[in-house]
Formats: C-alpha cells, structure tokens, sequence
C-alpha cells in the first residue's frame, strides 16, 4: 500500500497504521526511513515509529505528524514491537532528562550574551584553569576578579592581588595566542 505524493492520511481507514506493520516513510521534509508502527493517535495525527534493526535493544523511537508524511509503503505486518511484558524504567528515562537539562543549561550559561567572538575565545581560555561565568558583558573569575570589555589586563579589577595577577597572567597568554593567530 503506497500512498499517492502529497495526499494526506486516510481517516477512513484505521489499517493505514495498524500497530506493528513496518513501513517506509519520506516525509515532506526529504527524510526518508523505515520504522515498525508503536502507536497512532487518531484524535492528534501523531505516529510513533520503532527505529533501527529489528533486533537488540538499542532502538530509537520516532514522533511523527502524519501531516508531514509525504508518501509511504507497506513494508510487512509484525507482531506488537512492545508486548505487553515490556516495561520502561520511568525514573531512570526523568533522571537521563534531567541531565540532559541540566548540561545543555550549564553549557548555555557559557555562552556570552552580546560579547564578541575575540571574548568569548578568552573566556573559554579561563573557564579551562579557573571557575568563570558571565555577568552580562563582564567575565567573573573565582567570583571575585572582574574582566571587563575589552578584556586586556587593564581590564582586570577586584579580588585578591594574588587572584587578580593570576587572571592577568592568563589573560596576557591568551592576548599572545591570540595575536599569533591572527
């Protein structure tokens, strides 16, 4: 079963995404994949689709709009690819999530806001040595030293005179580095 290009999915025909069939998809995107059916909700248009080889456990599951679905084929009915047996550990999938949220904010809030590339190159130069972050244009060093724009030595204020050179010190060097490349 094929359908045509560009047609919508059949709301009159429940078997389109019966649970287990294998299909192969192109979407109206230009992916194409091939995917054994978990789940079809009717009421959102949504389709889960079972990824990868038929076999092992490492498998990933797709979330589609069926709306996006450009043509398909038939490929094959299977059994459920999730029988009833099958459990899914909740509390470990929350605590990969929260994980997942917690790096990808960490990593953002090294990311300077409104600062130029040359800044953002010596605050990452720092963060390898000393603890650093942002507040907004100014880079803080062990929550103490402050590196103002345009983040020469100079620049440098606070802390305690032997934090203070030691930022100055990493500071110079990445200066050198810097001009070296440039």
């Amino acid at each position: 079963m094929a359908m045509e290009s560009g047609s919508s999915v059949n709301n009159n025909n429940p078997d389109e995404f019966a649970v287990g069939c294998f299909l192969s998809i192109r979407t109206t995107l230009g992916d194409e994949f091939e995917g054994q059916v978990v789940t079809f909700d009717r009421a959102t248009n949504f389709l889960g689709l079972l990824e990868g080889s038929k076999h092992g456990p490492l498998r990933n599951i797709r979330i589609l709009s069926a709306d996006y679905i450009k043509d398909f084929t038939f490929l094959g009915q299977g059994h459920d690819p999730l029988p009833i047996d099958s459990h899914l550990d909740l509390h470990t999938l929350q605590s990969r999530e929260l994980l997942a949220i917690r790096q990808a904010e960490a990593e953002a809030e090294r990311i300077g806001v409104g600062v130029s590339s040359e800044a953002q190159i010596i605050f990452d130069a720092l963060s390898k040595t000393l603890p650093v972050h942002w507040d907004k244009t100014v880079i803080v060093v062990m929550n103490e030293v402050r590196v103002s724009s345009p983040y020469h030595s100079e620049c440098v204020i606070g802390g305690t005179p032997a934090a203070n050179d030691r930022v100055k010190k990493v500071l110079e060097f990445e200066r050198k580095r810097l001009q070296l490349r440039g």
